[in-house]
């Protein structure tokens, strides 16, 4: 049984819908300080939408969001900025702001929730930039001009500007080819060890899962259906976790239990 001090997100008998329909369902779920959780699920089935309440973009119905101890209710809630503060988000397509440079969009979360000079910023992009294995002379590049490799390195690049207690990834290898998400697998991997923050990453990849996460957590029904290592999830009885680790891709899997 874990302490409030071991966690770093706590959820409970989470309610959220659009109209009538209902997509998280008294859903319950703790994610550990400094651990890799992985979110797998259907699409359509709510992976994004927990995120995204968590973090406070979404409302929702009841139940209860703690994140570093802070109670999330909704964005403009008080505790939900400062907690804001604490982490750093990618999302599928990176949202990279088109109008700003990489080294500005980087920059960014400093200006919203710190007061430093520009030479010190500019010191802190490139050293994020660094960190993702950018260079320093692709600060001055606009997203337009960006691979989509660069444009998630870019993306994660700003994530971790603040130097997030937690990091959220949606998809984040969506849009790569094998390699390239190998490389993001292994880049991702790599700055959680160093830097030890903890990682809530939707996903559906399972070369991610198994790579880069501790546990997984599979959504189902509106509710975490099975969690633990990917030992855990290949055992479930679950139907829908059944259908997805031995399904079409069970080679790759029997890979992963040798």
């Amino acid at each position: 049984m874990e302490t409030d001090s071991q966690i770093a997100i706590h959820v409970r008998d989470l309610v959220v819908g659009f109209g009538k329909q209902i997509v998280l369902d008294h859903l319950s779920l703790d994610v550990r300080r400094g651990e890799v959780l992985g979110i797998v699920g259907a699409s359509g089935g709510g992976k994004s939408v927990l995120m995204r309440t968590i973090i406070g973009l979404i409302p929702k119905r009841a139940g209860v969001i703690r994140v570093m101890g802070s109670e999330i209710r909704n964005v403009q809630d008080r505790q939900a900025k400062e907690a804001a503060s604490k982490w750093g988000i990618l999302f599928q397509q990176g949202a990279l702001f088109s109008s700003l440079t990489v080294r500005q969009n980087i920059q960014f979360p400093l200006r919203e929730y710190l007061t430093l000079s520009q030479e010190l910023m500019d010191e802190i992009a490139n050293a994020k930039l660094e960190m993702v294995g950018l260079r320093a002379e692709d600060g001055d590049k606009y997203p337009s001009e960006l691979s989509g490799g660069m444009t998630k390195r870019a993306a994660l690049a700003r994530a971790l500007a603040l130097d997030p207690a937690i990091v959220f990834l949606d998809e984040p290898t969506s849009g790569l080819d094998p390699i390239s998400a190998g490389d993001f697998d292994v880049l991702i991997g790599t700055l959680q060890k160093t830097l030890a923050f903890t990682v809530f990453m939707v996903t559906h990849d399972l070369a991610s899962l198994n790579t880069v996460c501790d546990r997984v957590a599979a959504l189902a029904d509106g509710k975490i259906v099975s969690i633990g290592p990917m030992a855990t999830l290949l055992q479930s009885e679950h139907p829908w976790v059944r259908a997805y680790f031995h399904g079409a891709r069970s080679e790759m899997l029997k890979f992963y239990e040798s």
